[in-house]
């Protein structure tokens, strides 16, 4: 998978914020996309805290890492799946870890049967759709094209 892909896509998607915010669910959040945990120097830090570029870095390679690794759980044949399928799905991981994105049963059995369109309708049907509707749209037209253009 082309890393580099995915890392602007996320950076794109998720924007970069060198401070502690609120993301859109509320939860205490940093740089790219980074949910702050117990674990994490920044927990309990004020909202508007400043956060360094190397942290950023730092906490962006790591959660590109931590996401991949749950892809390859979640989908026993991640790496054989088409690199477009593996980018959107990473980014969906990314957004939503994988306790949540294990809860979409029919778009995941839609994934290992490699049906792309019905994958892209059952992302459409989602709470998650809702909440991140451009990302989403975007994302959901990609997966529909896998069904046209297979990208391997």
């Amino acid at each position: 998978m082309n890393i580099d892909q995915l890392q602007q896509e996320l950076k794109r998607d998720e924007g970069c914020v060198n401070a502690v915010y609120l993301d859109h669910l509320n939860l205490p959040t940093c740089g790219i996309g980074h949910l702050i945990t117990e674990w994490d120097e920044e927990y309990g830090k004020p909202v508007g805290t400043e956060i360094s570029e190397e942290r950023v870095d730092a906490l962006f390679k790591e959660d590109i890492k931590v996401t991949l690794d749950e892809c390859k759980i979640l989908y026993e044949n991640f790496d054989d799946l088409p690199e477009e399928a593996q980018l959107i799905l990473a980014n969906m991981m990314f957004n939503m870890g994988r306790p949540r994105l294990s809860k979409f049963k029919k778009m995941n059995k839609a994934i290992a049967e490699e049906d792309w369109i019905e994958a892209s309708l059952q992302m459409e049907d989602s709470k998650w759709y809702r909440q991140v509707t451009n990302r989403a749209e975007r994302l959901v037209e990609r997966m529909a094209n896998l069904q046209k253009f297979p990208i391997g």
